[in-house]
């Protein structure tokens, strides 16, 4: 019998002008409880993990590739407009924008359709197309499968990014795509709303 593991909450891309690039999750409801974690991809393509404990990181490491994990208190809010997190050597506060086009284009399809294994297969193709780099569907690790329900979109329009107390800079799109898992976010800065589903022997 296959086993599932569902994450519902929000993922947030942010590039800043160093090369600096980091995927946030902000987990409200998962098989560790409420969580958030950061992945971090530097100028130089090092890849690193910010969790906040070992089970976290045991489960993040098994999905994705890292080149460096560290075991940090992670704090990250989306409070309306505004997304902060303080995670070890990284701090983000970021303007939070309008919903995009596609984000319109999500939230016109059913929550239940959205989310659903199936539909994410079926469309994964389009969401290459829509956003380049970026999945619906694909490989987990370890004989699991993985699939991101994203139901809304809305832009990030500014962010202060500092990485062990030095400013990154300006931000800017996500270029190159991260290379953590098989799928990157979408290369403008962004915060999705998106259930992620990761099934064992699908």
């Amino acid at each position: 019998m296959a086993e599932r593991w569902i994450f519902d909450g929000h993922i947030a891309g942010i590039g800043a002008a160093s090369g600096l690039r980091a995927v946030v999750g902000i987990w409200r409801h998962s098989p560790f409880g409420a969580f958030a974690d950061v992945m971090v991809q530097t100028d130089t393509g090092q890849r690193l993990l910010l969790a906040p404990s070992d089970d976290v990181a045991n489960f993040i490491t098994a999905t994705y590739s890292f080149d460096e994990v560290r075991i940090v208190d992670v704090a990250a809010g989306l409070d309306g407009r505004q997304l902060s997190v303080a995670a070890g050597p990284l701090s983000i506060e970021a303007s939070v924008g309008p919903r995009t086009a596609v984000g319109f284009g999500l939230r016109a399809v059913p929550r239940r359709l959205a989310v659903h294994p199936v539909w994410l297969r079926t469309i994964n193709p389009v969401a290459a197309l829509l956003s380049p780099g970026a999945r619906t569907s694909g490989t987990a690790g370890n004989g699991r499968r993985e699939y991101y329900g994203v139901t809304d979109l809305h832009r990030i329009t500014g962010a202060r990014v500092r990485w062990g107390g030095a400013d990154q800079g300006p931000l800017v799109p996500i270029r190159p795509a991260v290379t953590f898992g098989f799928s990157s976010v979408p290369a403008r800065p962004s915060v999705a709303t998106v259930r992620t589903t990761i099934v064992s022997g699908d």
